[in-house]
C-alpha cells in the first residue's frame, strides 16, 4: 500500500506532528510550503516563472517568537527518507540567510522513519518522534548559551579524588569532540554515583543539560540515588518526591527504575516527548538493557553515560557496542586493584575463609549419615536406602537443617565482630531462595534467642517493609540491629553500607560479573568523621565462602555462559510460522489460513506505544492490507521470521501461563501435521498432565469440569481436529493460572541431620595478598607494645609524654628485638611506610602520642591539594600527575631530568614540557622539592 507524498503528509506526518503538539492548521505554529527566496543567477534580472528563485519547504516549525525553529522535509512512504537529507539541509541554510537569524534544526521523514540533524553539531540520527515546541526552544537556548566544557571547573566537594576528576574530564572532552555515548568502568565503592552527580553538575552549569534521567534496576537503588542527588545538588528539583506516582514535567533530575520508565513511554496518558531529556545515565549498564529495556534508550536518543563496576576484561561485547566503544576500551576505567593499591587506599581488601561441610563434600546417603541419625530416621519410618543426594543438590532437591545450622554457627565463630568482640559486625548472607533465607533466619532465632529475633532479618525486594525511612534496609544501615541482612538478590548489587565487614556466600554463584558486585558490598572504607559504634575501624573484611565460589572462578574466570532465552511470545510466533510453512508445503491451505488469521491478530496486538514497534513502522507497513498474505511463500515467511518475529520481545502485558498452554498445543499440532508421531504423543501426555492438575475446587475451573475430564481421555485426542484444539485453548488456557498455586509437586526433601565440618581454610585470592600479612604484623606489634607498656618503665615514660634519652631508646629497641626478632626499625619503616622516622617515633605512634603520616599519605595529600587548586586541568595533565605521584611514592624523590624521560614520555614525547606550560612546570617542581625535603 503506497502513499503519494500528499497522502503521506496528511495521514502520517501531520498526525505525528500533532502527537508532539504541532497543529499544522495553526499558522502561528507551522507554515506549510514555506517560501524561501534564494536569489537568481547573476545576469538574470526578472524571474521567468513565479517559482524561479524560490524554494518551498514542506513544513517550517515556528518558535513562540514567530521565527523558524525547524525545517521538516517530507517524502512519500515508498521513498527512502534519506533522499530528503540534502534538500532539508539546503532549506535550513537558505532560511538562515533569508532571515539573518539562527540556523533552524533539520528533519526529514517519509512518515515511517524520521531523522533529526542538528547541523554543525552532530550527524543525523533516527528519532522516534518530533520534538515539542518547548523541546526545540530548549535546544535553541542550549545551543546559544552553552559554555566550553574544558574550561568549566569541577566541584571537588562532590568528587575530589584524582581518578573521579579524570573520569569527568574524559567524558567532558569526549562531549566537546561531539561524541554522544560514554562508558565509565569504576570498581564498586569508588564513587560512581558521586562522579556522575559531579558530571551532571558541570553539564548543568555549562548549559549543556537542563533535564537528566538516572536509570536504575531496583527501587532501593532509586531511593539511594535520590538521596545522593539531594545531598550533593540540593537545589535541583527531583522526581519522584515521596508519594509521587505520575510523572511531573517541571523537574531537572529524574531517577527511575527501568520498568517505571518503560511504562511511562508506553502510556499515552503519561508519555514524555522522546526529546525530553538532555542526558541519560544508566547505572549498572551490563544489565538487561539490550532486550526489553533497550527500548528506553531507543526512545530517548540523547547523550548517554553507562556506569558499571564489572571488570573491563569481563564486560561483554554488547555493552561496548551499545556505547560505541572499542571492545575492552571504555571511556574511562578505574579498577579494584588500583583502588586497593592506592596510597592511601580508596577501597578495603578482603580475606577469604572457605567453609565446607561433610554433606556438601560427600553428599547425604547411608554412607555419610551418622548412626545416631540413621536410628532416628528408622523410628520416623523413613527408608535410609532411598536417601541419596549429591552435595550439589543441597537447597535444591534436599534441604538439611543441620547443614544450615552448621554454617550459621561457623559464621558466628569466625566472623569479624564489633568493638565489644561479641556480636558480628554488619553482615550480608547471600541465600539461594526466599525459602532458604527464611530458614537461615529461623536458625539464627533458635540458636540465639537472647536477641529476640533482631539479630538477623530477611531483606527481599517484594517485602514492602524493606523500603523507606524506618524500613528494614534503613534499620540495617542506621541502627545497631539487625546485624545480619539475609538477602536473595536484593543486596547483591548497588547497596551502600560502609560498615559491612562480613559477607557469607551461602549459595553458589555462576556469574563472574555478579560475583564481583557481591564482593563489592564489603569494599567500602569507613568515613573517619562518622564512625558507628558497631564499627569504629575497618581495614579488611571477611568473606566466608560456603560453596567454593573462589575455586570455581579460579578455574572458570568468566563463569558460566548463560544461553540467551527467547521470550515466550517470540517462541510462540516462531512455532506458528513453522506450522504455516509446513501446511503450505503439504498443500493444507485451510490449516495454513487458520494460522495466518491468528498470526495477523497477534501482529495487530503488538504494543503500539513501544518504540521498537514505532521504529519497525516500515516493516509493519508491508503487512497492512491483504496483498502481503496472499500466496505466502518461503521468501515472505523468511521475512516474517527475520523482521517480524523478533518484535514480539516487546510483549509484556499477557497471560503467560495461558500462552504456554497455547504454545504446547501448537507444538503438538505441528508435530501431528508433519507426522512426528512419537513427539506428538509425548507432547499430548504433557498437555493431559497439565489439564489434570487444574483444581476443580475453584469455581471458574469447576465450570469447565466436563471438558477437563473429557480432555484426559484417549477418545478425545483420537478424534480431535483443529477446531477441537482451538476450543480447548480458548476455554482451558485462561484457567492455567490456577494450576501452579495448588500444584502438589514432590518438592525438595526436608531432613534434620547433624552435619559436621569437613574443611575450613583461609584462601589466597585478590590483588593484594601482602596487605593481609602487613595488617596482621601491625596488629601483633601493637598488641605486644600495649601489653609491655603496663610494666616496662621506658614505655610507661613514653606513654606519659616524657622525653627519653637516646640510650633509653636504644635499650628499648635492643630489648624488643632480643625478645621478638621480627620487631626491627627497618620492618617498622616498611609496615608503616615511612622511611625517615626513627624507632622511637614508631613507638610513640603506636602508643597514640604522635601521628606518624606514611610517606604515600603525605604525597597523596599534597597531590590532592594541588589538583583541588587547579580544577581546570585536562585529562592528559591529570594522567601525568597521577604517574608522577606514583613515581615519587616508589622512588621517594624525582629529578628535573626524570620528567622529560620515561615513563613520562609515554604521555607526551617531550615529557612534562609537552603537557604543561613553563609556569605550571615551576609549580610542579616546587611541589616535588617540598616532598623531597
Amino acid at each position: 500500500m503506497t502513499h503519494t507524498e500528499a497522502k503521506t503528509r496528511q495521514e502520517l506526518i501531520d498526525r505525528r506532528l500533532l502527537d508532539s503538539g504541532w497543529n499544522v492548521k495553526d499558522c502561528t505554529q507551522v507554515v506549510e510550503e514555506f517560501d524561501i527566496v534564494i536569489g537568481l543567477p547573476a545576469g538574470v534580472r526578472e524571474p521567468r516563472t513565479k517559482y524561479e528563485g524560490h524554494q518551498f519547504s514542506d513544513y517550517v516549525l515556528l518558535g513562540k517568537d514567530g521565527k523558524p525553529l525547524a525545517v521538516v522535509e517530507a517524502k512519500k512512504t515508498s521513498k527512502d527518507a534519506e533522499l530528503g537529507r540534502e534538500q532539508a539541509k539546503q532549506y535550513c541554510y537558505n532560511i538562515q540567510k533569508q532571515n539573518g537569524g539562527e540556523l533552524p534544526f533539520c528533519f526529514y521523514t517519509n512518515g515511517l522513519v524520521t531523522y533529526f540533524w542538528d547541523l554543525e553539531n552532530y550527524p543525523p540520527r533516527k528519532v522516534v518522534g518530533f520534538p515539542t515546541r518547548d523541546d526545540l526552544e530548549r535546544f535553541r537556548y542550549i545551543r546559544r548559551n552553552r559554555k566550553p566544557l574544558t574550561q568549566e571547573l569541577i566541584n571537588t566537594n562532590i568528587s575530589g579524588r584524582d581518578y573521579q576528576i579524570l573520569a569527568i574530564r574524559a567524558v567532558l572532552e569526549s562531549i566537546e569532540e561531539k561524541k554522544r555515548d560514554f562508558l565509565l568502568v569504576m570498581a564498586t565503592g569508588t564513587g560512581k554515583t558521586r562522579t556522575c552527580i559531579s558530571l551532571v553538575d558541570v553539564l548543568m552549569r555549562a548549559g549543556y543539560a537542563e533535564r537528566v534521567l538516572f536509570l536504575v534496576d531496583r527501587i532501593a537503588l532509586r531511593d539511594q540515588a535520590l538521596e545522593a542527588f539531594k545531598e550533593h545538588l540540593p537545589h535541583e528539583p527531583r522526581w519522584p518526591n515521596k508519594g509521587e506516582k505520575q510523572i511531573e514535567t517541571d523537574r531537572r533530575i529524574y531517577v527511575s527504575t527501568y520498568p517505571t520508565m518503560l511504562n511511562i513511554i508506553r502510556d499515552d496518558a503519561q508519555r514524555l516527548s522522546p526529546h525530553f531529556f538532555d542526558f541519560i545515565v544508566i547505572d549498572e549498564s551490563h544489565r538487561s538493557i539490550y532486550n526489553t529495556y533497550g527500548e528506553i534508550l531507543d526512545y530517548f536518543k540523547t547523550i548517554t553515560l553507562g556506569l558499571t563496576a564489572t571488570p573491563t576484561d569481563i564486560i561483554d561485547h554488547n555493552t561496548f557496542e551499545l556505547f560505541h566503544c572499542e571492545d575492552g576500551v571504555p571511556t574511562f576505567a578505574y579498577t579494584f586493584e588500583e583502588a586497593v593499591n592506592n596510597e592511601p587506599p580508596y577501597l578495603c581488601t578482603f580475606q577469604v575463609m572457605k567453609i565446607q561441610t561433610k554433606f556438601q563434600m560427600e553428599g547425604i546417603s547411608k554412607r555419610t549419615i551418622s548412626l545416631e541419625d540413621q536410628k532416628k530416621l528408622l523410628l520416623e519410618g523413613k527408608e535410609i536406602e532411598e536417601i541419596n543426594f549429591e552435595g550439589s543438590e543441597l537447597e535444591k532437591k534436599v534441604i538439611n537443617k543441620g547443614t544450615n545450622a552448621l554454617i550459621v554457627k561457623e559464621f558466628m565463630e569466625e566472623c569479624i565482630k564489633d568493638p565489644n568482640g561479641v556480636l558480628p559486625g554488619k553482615t550480608i548472607f547471600f541465600c539461594s531462595s526466599k525459602a532458604h533465607a527464611r530458614r537461615i533466619e529461623e536458625i539464627f532465632d533458635k540458636l540465639y534467642p537472647q536477641y529476640k529475633g533482631d539479630l538477623a532479618r530477611v531483606l527481599v525486594s517484594d517485602d514492602p517493609r524493606v523500603y523507606g525511612k524506618g524500613g528494614l534496609l534503613d534499620q540495617f544501615k542506621q541502627n545497631d540491629m539487625p546485624r545480619v541482612a539475609i538477602s536473595v538478590d536484593m543486596l547483591d548489587t548497588g547497596i551502600d553500607v560502609l560498615e559491612i565487614v562480613n559477607l557469607v556466600f551461602a549459595k553458589p554463584v555462576y556469574s563472574y560479573t555478579k560475583f564481583w558486585q557481591m564482593i563489592g558490598r564489603g569494599t567500602r572504607l569507613l568515613e573517619p568523621k562518622k564512625p558507628k559504634p558497631w564499627c569504629t575501624e575497618k581495614d579488611v573484611f571477611l568473606i566466608l565462602d560456603c560453596w567454593d565460589n573462589f575455586e570455581y572462578f579460579k578455574l572458570q574466570p568468566k563463569g558460566k555462559e548463560l544461553k540467551p532465552q527467547l521470550p515466550l511470545p517470540v517462541r510462540l510466533v516462531g512455532l506458528r510460522l513453522d506450522k504455516i510453512e509446513a501446511a503450505v508445503d503439504r498443500g493444507e491451505a485451510e490449516e495454513a489460513e487458520r494460522e495466518i488469521i491468528k498470526l495477523r491478530q497477534q501482529v495487530a496486538e503488538l504494543p503500539q506505544g513501544s518504540v521498537v514497534i514505532k521504529e519497525a513502522a516500515p516493516i509493519l507497513h508491508r503487512l497492512k492490507g491483504d496483498n502481503f498474505w496472499v500466496s505466502l511463500g518461503h521468501q515472505k515467511l523468511e521475512f516474517l521470521r527475520a523482521e517480524v518475529k523478533p518484535l514480539f520481545r516487546t510483549v509484556s502485558e499477557a497471560d503467560f501461563k495461558a500462552m504456554r498452554f497455547e504454545r504446547d498445543l501448537l507444538e503438538y499440532s505441528l508435530a501431528r501435521l508433519i507426522e512426528e508421531k512419537e513427539k506428538a504423543e509425548t507432547l499430548k501426555e504433557g498437555i493431559i498432565e497439565q489439564i489434570g492438575e487444574l483444581p476443580l475446587s475453584v469455581n471458574f475451573v469447576k465450570a469447565e469440569e466436563a471438558l477437563i475430564r473429557s480432555a484426559q481421555t484417549n477418545h478425545y485426542w483420537a478424534t480431535a481436529d483443529e477446531d477441537t484444539l482451538d476450543d480447548l485453548n480458548a476455554r482451558i488456557g485462561p484457567l492455567m493460572k490456577f494450576r501452579e498455586s495448588v500444584m502438589t509437586g514432590t518438592g525438595p526433601v526436608h531432613l534434620d541431620l547433624k552435619d559436621v565440618l569437613h574443611n575450613k581454610e583461609m584462601v589466597e585470592f585478590g590483588p593484594q595478598h601482602e596487605a593481609v600479612s602487613i595488617s596482621r604484623y601491625r596488629e601483633m606489634v601493637e598488641a605486644l607494645i600495649a601489653e609491655l607498656t603496663e610494666h616496662n618503665p621506658i614505655l610507661m615514660k613514653i606513654k606519659n609524654g616524657a622525653d627519653v634519652s637516646s640510650d633509653e631508646a636504644n635499650e628499648l629497641a635492643e630489648m624488643l628485638h632480643a625478645e621478638h626478632p621480627h620487631i626491627t626499625e627497618e620492618l617498622l619503616r616498611q609496615v608503616y611506610q615511612n622511611r625517615k622516622a626513627r624507632f622511637i617515633q614508631f613507638i610513640r605512634h603506636i602508643l597514640g602520642i604522635e601521628v606518624l603520616k606514611s610517606f604515600p599519605d603525605t604525597v597523596a595529600e599534597a597531590f590532592d591539594q594541588f589538583i583541588r587548586e587547579h580544577t581546570n586541568l585536562n585529562s592528559r595533565q591529570l594522567e601525568f600527575l597521577n604517574l608522577l605521584k606514583n613515581f615519587i611514592v616508589e622512588r621517594e624523590k624525582v629529578e628535573k631530568r626524570d620528567l622529560i624521560n620515561a615513563p613520562f614520555t609515554v604521555i607526551h614525547p617531550k615529557g612534562i614540557r609537552g603537557v604543561f606550560s613553563p609556569a605550571e612546570i615551576n609549580e610542579i617542581l616546587a611541589l616535588t622539592e617540598q616532598l623531597a625535603a
